[in-house]
């Protein structure tokens, strides 16, 4: 990271950070609870800074900065948790209250940096994000600055950008530009602060909901987005202007994608004339919105003339989007055609206690995952032979989707089914983001035909440079890529592709 040099010493500002980060989907039936943001990061106070100061995520970017002007940054309450079913209640709500309180305890101050997610329920709290943005606002009053991050994921709401000043998304998925994008909307705020700007957002809703198989961003048709969104930033006024995929795997009215259009205070006919030409343009690429569909039955006879090692996409199974991880689909097709050798990983705390009951070389039998990839399936079971078991804890050094330095997959073992195939089981929900979640356990990604990753997009960050094919697989789940084999009940209309016609 780079060294932090310090401006305009004596600076008397002082801002609040704090946020509630969590991308909700709505149609899993196991709820989020506390312990899961136990889990992953619920930190309080200097210890949000110790945790990311040298991340590549927004809030390491947001200190930085903070630090190059001297700015006094007060760390109040950053809690997450990996994606997963809707927050309870109770949960939120004491979330809630304790960033609140914490709050209070540090009040005045002269701004605040928000980290929300941006497709965050919570049960009675559809629009999360807005709600504790609100919550926030009110607290502070309207003539505190309040400039924060979103992820691309984020189903934007108008409490949204009603409680802000200005809010920008990364501009990459999967997500490697995190810490940068934190240090973008902190330079916002330091000229607000300044008074060398006034912000003012406008959001853009559009009628268009991108597949979460074509949400990548260095390809069509959300590089040509991006291209245009750049370029009308760079118009007089304009400060920032940010392109949301949007979440489909949440039944809420402000389900899809849009834009978020940052100025300042400026709302004149070119500010208008930017707003249709986001709109028009999403409009005209709907059609590149819409995903392959590619089934696993069509992918494996073509994998004899791809280079090895191919990544899978388990798009089903898509911890990223808040599924268990535990889909065992893919591996059971692997091994029923039997011409590959795998490595897969599948998150199961009860094989994991099983299997460490054994010692390494013990040969037997065990049920494990989930072969059929519904809530509530038929287990897999297979025999299998154990090769190492360990405590899960791993860090990554590079710029990768999610901006985290240190993960836990709690205890592990890494198993060698019948067939041939490799099996990490782990305790702790963690999507793959990293490479080191393998390499760190002494699992060689060259030694294999396949590597499977319970991902859409994020993993290719990670995966890519051992992997020469990528590939997405439509397998069955919670985070099946098309969304229109989802109830929705609350969503906007009309909304391509439920709507053809718009």
């Amino acid at each position: 990271m780079p060294k932090d040099i310090l401006l305009n010493p004596g600076t008397p500002y002082r801002v609040a950070l704090l946020g509630i980060y969590h991308e909700s989907n709505t149609f899993i039936s196991q709820p989020t609870t506390l312990e899961d943001f136990k889990n992953s990061h619920w930190l309080k106070g200097e210890d949000i800074r110790k945790e990311y100061r040298d991340s590549f995520h927004e809030i390491g970017g947001m200190l930085e900065v903070m630090d190059r002007h001297n700015i006094q940054t007060i760390p109040i309450m950053f809690a997450e948790a990996t994606p997963g079913g809707v927050i309870t209640k109770k949960t939120y709500e004491f979330l809630l209250a304790e960033m609140m309180e914490e709050l209070q305890k540090h009040l005045p101050v002269d701004a605040c940096f928000v980290a929300p997610h941006g497709a965050g329920v919570a049960e009675g709290y559809d629009d999360m994000d807005g709600h504790w943005l609100g919550t926030l606002r009110e607290t502070v009053g309207n003539k505190i600055p309040v400039v924060g991050t979103l992820d691309p994921h984020a189903n934007v709401s108008k409490a949204m950008t009603d409680a802000t000043d200005a809010l920008v998304a990364y501009k990459t998925n999967p997500h490697i530009d995190q810490r940068e994008t934190g240090k973008a909307a902190a330079e916002l705020l330091v000229k607000f602060l300044k008074k060398e700007i006034k912000p003012v957002q406008r959001l853009v809703q559009t009628p268009v909901a991108i597949s979460i198989e074509q949400q990548n961003t260095s390809v069509e048709p959300c590089k040509g987005l991006l291209e245009l969104a750049k370029k009308i930033s760079l118009q007089p006024h304009i400060l920032s202007v940010s392109l949301l995929l949007g979440f489909p795997y949440a039944d809420v009215e402000d389900m899809g994608s849009s834009f978020i259009i940052v100025s300042d205070d400026f709302s004149g006919d070119e500010l208008f004339k930017s707003v249709d030409q986001l709109k028009s343009a999403m409009i005209k690429v709907r059609e590149d919105c819409v995903g392959k569909m590619k089934s696993i039955h069509s992918i494996l006879p073509a994998l004899n003339e791809s280079k090895k090692p191919a990544l899978l996409l388990d798009m089903g199974d898509n911890i990223g989007g808040g599924s268990s991880g535990n889909s065992a689909y893919l591996l059971k097709a692997i091994e029923s055609y039997g011409k590959y050798i795998s490595f897969i990983c599948i998150f199961d705390p009860t094989a994991v206690k099983i299997a460490g009951a054994h010692h390494i070389n013990d040969t037997f039998e065990l049920q494990f995952g989930n072969q059929s990839a519904t809530e509530g399936g038929e287990r897999y079971i297979n025999t299998v032979t154990l090769i190492n078991k360990a405590d899960g804890k791993f860090t990554e050094k590079e710029p990768r989707h999610g901006g985290q330095v240190n993960f836990d997959m709690g205890e592990i073992v890494i198993l060698l089914t019948k067939g041939g195939n490799t099996v990490m089981l782990n305790s702790l929900r963690v999507p793959p983001f990293s490479l080191s979640q393998i390499t760190s356990f002494g699992i060689h990604p060259e030694h294999f035909d396949i590597i499977v990753a319970k991902g859409v997009n994020a993993p290719i960050a990670a995966y890519s440079v051992v992997c020469p094919s990528i590939i997405q697989v439509n397998t069955p789940g919670v985070t099946q890529a098309d969304m229109t084999l989802f109830p929705f009940h609350k969503r906007r209309k009309p909304l391509f592709p439920f709507e053809k016609e718009l």
